[in-house]
């Protein structure tokens, strides 16, 4: 039996990694699935596996063939609502230190919304948030400005935040800096500009970007499975397909306000201890949103997310 670290998932196989640098390609055994957690892909980049060797073939790629039997436990990991089952989830990595969400305000347009479900995913499976904000040498003077306020909404709350332009070359050191000696998921709409960054600060990748569409302002898919790159100085980068949205799958309604930093907090201020801040007298987060204290499109979006349960669903 061997160990080592899955790196890349197409769906039926998984490229696995042993500590000597030598590469499996391998399937699952039998119905292989980790308890507790009902997902369409029961391993995901970022696992650490035991697997045995089939022997010594080997397949069109020329790595050695293995079937995966096990699966340490995981410090962590992230998902999206499957595209092809809607009540099941498709973990996108797993064992994560630092989540990576490249955002643009325009070219294409990142919603806050957007934003918001990945920030509380990502606080529901703690792991922290960079937020980066790409294509800034775009943006006329107007735009500048919405972008700061935007920027000053999210650093308040306590997430790290940076501009990055991959024509320019601002913020690429500040980013390369960020990553280093950490294993970083890096997520965003397709056409945000996640290869181009990448491939700044780690030529040697040469990952595959796409082009935006004018029809559409939205990015074509260039990655197609996550998977998991060495960064020469440092860490691990894992790249991931382009996303439109994630599913709260493992989140209860009224669990949704622990993950918005700063509507949990202002809730101890709250008249009830159960308050869903919808409808509740003397609620301090209503209070926090009419005074500013709390960004209305935080508020918003902690609202939609609600909004998937009849009984928390607001009565306006």
């Amino acid at each position: 039996m061997k160990k080592g670290l899955v790196i890349k998932s197409t769906g039926s196989w998984y490229t696995v990694e042993c500590e000597n640098g030598e590469l499996y390609d391998c399937k699952i055994k039998g119905n292989f699935r980790i308890k507790g957690i009902k997902s369409t892909n029961p391993v995901a980049v970022g696992d650490h596996v035991t697997f045995s060797v089939q022997g010594s073939t080997e397949n069109n790629t020329g790595n050695k063939v293995g079937l995966i039997t096990a699966i340490n436990d995981r410090k962590n990991y992230i998902i999206r609502r499957s595209q092809n089952l809607s009540k099941q989830s498709h973990i996108i990595a797993a064992n994560i230190d630092q989540a990576v969400l490249v955002v643009t305000l325009y070219f294409p347009v990142t919603t806050t919304t957007f934003i918001d479900r990945y920030l509380a995913s990502a606080e529901a499976y703690r792991i922290p948030v960079l937020i980066v904000f790409n294509k800034t040498d775009l943006l006329n003077v107007e735009q500048t400005e919405e972008l700061d306020n935007l920027i000053s909404v999210y650093t308040k709350i306590g997430y790290k935040c940076i501009k990055t332009s991959a024509n320019t070359g601002l913020g690429t050191d500040d980013f390369r800096e960020v990553l280093k000696g950490k294993i970083n998921v890096v997520n965003g709409h397709s056409g945000v500009g996640k290869s181009t960054l990448i491939n700044m600060i780690e030529p040697g990748l040469q990952l595959k970007t796409g082009d935006i569409s004018d029809a559409h302002n939205t990015g074509k898919h260039t990655t197609t499975f996550s998977t998991l790159y060495k960064l020469s100085f440092g860490g691990y980068i894992i790249d991931t397909p382009g996303i439109k949205a994630f599913g709260m799958l493992e989140m209860e309604a009224w669990e949704i306000s622990h993950y918005f930093p700063e509507i949990f907090k202002i809730s101890e201020d709250c008249q009830y201890n159960n308050c869903s801040h919808t409808h509740e007298p003397g609620c301090a987060v209503k209070v926090a949103v009419e005074n500013g204290e709390i960004a209305v499109s935080r508020f918003i979006s902690y609202l939609g997310l609600l909004e998937t349960d009849e009984k928390y669903r607001p009565a306006f």
